[in-house]
This record gives C-alpha cells, structure tokens and sequence, in this order.
C-alpha cells in the first residue's frame, strides 16, 4: 500500500512554515517510505497530521504541535514499526 501523509495546516494563522519544516524532516527521516506528502491548507486554527486515512495528530485534540521526535515516533508506528529512529528513540 502506498504511503500518503497529509499535513493540515491553518494559514490564519501562519502555520505553512512550521507544517514544510515538518515535512522536510518527515521526508528526510522516511527516505523512500513515504510515497506522498501533503500540505493542506486549512483555517479554523486546524493543524492535523494524517498517514493514509489514519489521523495521527490533532492540535486541538492534543492540545498543540507535537515535538519533532514524537511526530516522527507516531509516523514510524504507522508506516513501519520496525524501523529504528535512531537518537529519537531514545528518552528524553
């Protein structure tokens, strides 16, 4: 199965900079995992991370942004558990 990833992002509030880092670490730390990554505006202070049809992150569900290390430990579990994450795997 393809592997899609879809960063919601609000524009209100000026959240594209924030979402393309994420992406760019995403894409960097799933190297050849990852078949699609999107950025998709939004509004309504939104800013959702979904891998395939699955909603992994929700800002006002978890109450604001995930950490670099624990967006990635969340995709890593959808996508390929096995994968080693390397020093993010490693606690705080």
């Amino acid at each position: 199965m393809a592997t899609r990833i879809t960063l919601h992002y609000c524009t209100g509030c000026n959240w594209m900079l924030r979402s393309a880092w994420m992406a760019q670490e995403l894409l960097t730390t799933f190297d050849g995992m990852v078949d699609e990554l999107t950025l998709k505006p939004g509004s309504g202070g939104i800013f959702e991370v979904w891998v395939n049809d699955t909603r992994i992150w929700s800002r006002k569900e978890q109450g604001g942004f995930p950490d670099i290390k624990q967006l990635k430990q969340l995709v890593r579990n959808q996508i390929a558990p096995e994968h080693s994450l390397g020093h993010s795997d490693k606690p705080v």
